[in-house]
Order: structure tokens, then sequence, then C-alpha cells
């Protein structure tokens, strides 16, 4: 009797790389090891044998034979040709988008197997939400908050959304850089597209959701919003950020990025949060811990010399 056997995950997951694995014959990038396998593509580290240095190779999947049988050349482009042009167009956004929180692209082309790829900066870091799980102070968290909203502000400034932020999509490398990844959704912000719904459940905005073809940075300041959520900080300015962000409808969002970005740069320096209606009392804590350092040194002041007022008066009453 054939005794059934099988292969564990691990062996598995091997063997996809191997048959997955791009051919890079005859050009400058030699490949290491695969690094993350997404829907549309896979990203490998490879080398770079002209410059020296390891790099990120996004390459595109190998079309499923159902996908590729079904295709009908007179319905229009494949699926693959369809995901081939998204890397080709993330690369093209990326080259737009010079800036120190967003992973640089060096090159794009398409590999002798007629795949598309794209060659970025390797990034060696941790993923946000693992970073989160590990246990960042929550100073840290708002920190590289801030530098995230910096660079989507930055993007929007250019007139492009990211569409799919989320904290798997942020890198936090190993000196403390901030890089927001993944631009495969990108658009131009001010050229309507025919609705698709795409991006990440729980991170989309409800107008995303939708599929509606007039999105504009109010998408991505919800996505941000989920972010800050997702980062588990506590207070009441915190969650008013947060609810403000995160609007169902998108007129009462924060305007842009960087609006956002005020007010958690307000919270850290203990100003007023624009998104939190401030009563006397509030606004007389959040006094009270900005000049926490000054008021204590004027309540010693005033306690060293009450005392020395209590012993002098002491001193003459008993000379008396």
């Amino acid at each position: 009797m054939n005794r059934g056997f099988s292969l564990g995950d691990r062996t598995l997951d091997h063997l996809r790389a191997l048959v997955d694995a791009p051919d890079v014959e005859g050009t400058r990038y030699e490949l290491i090891e695969l690094v993350g396998r997404g829907g549309m593509g896979s990203v490998w580290r490879a080398r770079d044998r002209l410059l020296e240095r390891d790099v990120a190779l996004k390459v595109l999947n190998l079309a499923e034979p159902e996908a590729a049988a079904a295709a009908d050349p007179a319905q229009g482009p494949r699926p693959a040709e369809v995901r081939g042009a998204r890397i080709v167009q993330e690369a093209q956004v990326l080259a737009r988008l010079e800036h120190p929180g967003i992973v640089p692209v060096h090159d794009a082309g398409v590999l002798p197997d007629g795949r598309a790829f794209a060659c970025m900066k390797f990034v060696r870091g941790k993923r946000l939400d693992e970073l989160v799980s590990a246990g960042l102070s929550e100073s840290e968290r708002l920190s590289i908050f801030s530098r995230i909203a910096e660079s989507v502000a930055f993007a929007h400034s250019r007139g492009v959304l990211h569409l799919d932020l989320k904290p798997a999509n942020i890198m936090v490398g190993e000196f403390g850089e901030v890089l927001v990844l993944d631009w495969g959704l990108a658009r131009l912000e001010h050229r309507p597209q025919k609705g698709v719904r795409a991006g990440t459940l729980g991170f989309m905005a409800p107008e995303q959701e939708r599929a509606a073809a007039d999105l504009d940075a109010r998408a991505d300041v919800f996505a941000l919003g989920r972010v800050l959520a997702s980062l588990e900080l506590g207070g009441r300015e915190i969650a008013a950020i947060v609810a403000r962000a995160t609007r169902e409808r998108r007129e009462e969002r924060y305007g842009s990025a960087m609006e956002l970005h005020s007010d958690v740069q307000a919270f850290l320096s203990n100003e007023r949060v624009r998104a939190l209606r401030e009563g006397p009392a509030a606004r007389l804590a959040r006094f009270g811990r900005k000049y926490r350092a000054a008021l204590w040194l004027v309540g010693a002041y005033a306690l060293m010399r009450v005392g020395f007022e209590l012993f002098r008066l002491w001193r003459e009453s008993g000379n008396s």
C-alpha cells in the first residue's frame, strides 16, 4: 500500500519561490533571496553587480494558468499586462517623489522572461506593525507617525495619492529612518480615473470602498487616521485627532495630511489640538503640562521662601 506524504509549508514556499524566480540572466542583477510576495508581484533582495550594492527587485508574478487561458485579447489588456503596467507606474511615481521618507527607485524595465520589474533601495529594518507589537514608547510612535504624515504630505504636494497606507507599508530602518513603501496603487490626484475598488479593508476611506473616481488627499488622511489608531495611544487629544481624520464624510476630515500632522505636533508640544473642543479645565491642565518644570521651580522657590519666613518669625519670637 502506498503511503501518502505531504510537504511542509516552508518546503512548499521554497519550491514556489524556485518556480517563480525571475530570470535575471544577462542583467546587472543577481538574485539573493525572496523577501515578500503579494497578489501583484514578489520582492527579491538582489545584488547590483555594477554598483556593488544590495537592491530590492519588485517583479511581476507569473501568470496563473487559468487566468492566462481565460484572457481574451478582444476584451482589452490581460491581467498580467495590467499588473505589469502597475509596476512600471509605481516606478514612475517614485521617480518624481524625491524625499527622505519615500523609498527611491533606481531602475525599471522588462526582464528576459518578459516580466516587468522595478529596482528600488533595499531597506533593512522592521515594519511599523512589528515595532508596535514589540513595545515602542508612546513618544517614539508619535514621532514615527509625524514623519509618515510629512512624507505623505510631500507626495500630495506633488499631486500623488498613495491609497494603500497601513502599518505593513511603513518601514523603520536600522538607524531610525522612516520610509513609506508600496506605491503600487498610487494615482495622480487631479486625474479622475474609472472607479476601481482597491486598497486594504480597515484603512480604505468610505469613498475609496465605493470605488469613487474623484479621490483626493482626504482618502489618504483617512488611512493616516487608521494608522494613528493602530499605534494604541491613549488620551482624549489623540482620540479626537483619530476621530476627525476618519470621519465618514470627507468634508468633515482634515483637509490635508499636513493639517493632521500639525495637530499631532500641537499635542506633542502641549499646544491646543484643533480637533478637540477645549474648556477652561482642559486649558488649565494643558497649561500645567506645558509649563510643568517652570511651575515646579516657582512652587519650590515659594515653599522655600515661606519656610525661611517662618523660621525668621520663630527666631524673632524666641528672642523677644
